[in-house]
């Protein structure tokens, strides 16, 4: 399997970012790390094994990112204003540096499907209900889609609106981003049932799309599915070969 790994410095971010891209060809997969982990996670946790045959038959390559989650969400010292400041710089990550340079390997109109487990199915949500007229749609495992809960209560700000998927959705009433949400066919939201898991935030938040008329596939697996590896690497190979057939 053909493994690639760049890095540069990040003028949204004033950091290196390093990414890793698995395979030769096929469709874009963009894939968000979990917690306060780093771009070769997914290695490490033999997820990319988990869809290596895919990989390997030039049906997807798999780009891999650092989060900022350390720096944003999980971090304990830093002032709301100041995560959610590096969620929305993050985002301008993605969308100027990162996605221009999947678009240069796969194709000037590529548009990846963003995928990841825990808190990186938040971000791969985020990233697909913000911008989802240049990304296919979502695989979101075992996620919460509310930041309120990384932080202090009753700090609001454009930016915590702005990434706050349970907030934005529930506002959308446009001409533009609504209407093409209602013609999605890849949305897919998933979790377990099982220890660590909290299914009743994807229940919500499916409730939510289902109040928009948003398309999309809630699954819940079953209550000895817990929120571990073991299940991300069932659920994303299972997912990818619905997408692919």
């Amino acid at each position: 399997m053909r493994r690639d790994i760049t890095s540069w410095y990040s003028h949204n971010l004033n950091m290196e970012m390093p990414l890793v891209a698995y395979g030769h060809a096929g469709f874009p997969l963009l894939m968000f790390p979990t917690a306060a982990a780093d771009y070769l996670e997914y290695e490490r946790f033999y997820l990319v094994d988990a869809i290596k045959d895919f990989i390997e038959a030039g049906l997807i390559r798999a780009y891999s990112i650092n989060s900022v989650n350390k720096y944003s969400l999980l971090n304990r010292e830093s002032h709301p204003g100041w995560k959610v400041e590096m969620l929305s710089r993050y985002d301008n990550y993605i969308m100027e540096e990162v996605l221009p340079l999947i678009r240069n390997e796969c194709g000037e109109d590529a548009k990846p499907l963003t995928t990841g487990a825990s808190l990186g199915a938040f971000l791969a949500l985020n990233t697909y209900f913000k911008h989802s007229d240049n990304f296919r749609g979502t695989i979101a495992m075992s996620g919460s889609y509310d930041i309120y809960n990384y932080l202090d209560k009753g700090y609001f700000d454009d930016n915590v609106y702005f990434n706050n998927p349970d907030m934005y959705v529930r506002h959308l009433n446009d001409d533009f981003h609504l209407p093409r949400l209602q013609n999605a066919d890849s949305i897919v939201i998933v979790t377990g049932q099982g220890n660590y898991e909290a299914p009743d935030r994807s229940r919500e938040f499916s409730g939510l799309l289902h109040s928009k008329g948003i398309p999309h596939r809630l699954d819940l697996w079953g209550h000895d599915v817990a929120h571990d590896w073991v299940w991300w690497r069932k659920m994303l190979p299972y997912y990818l070969g619905e997408f692919l057939r």
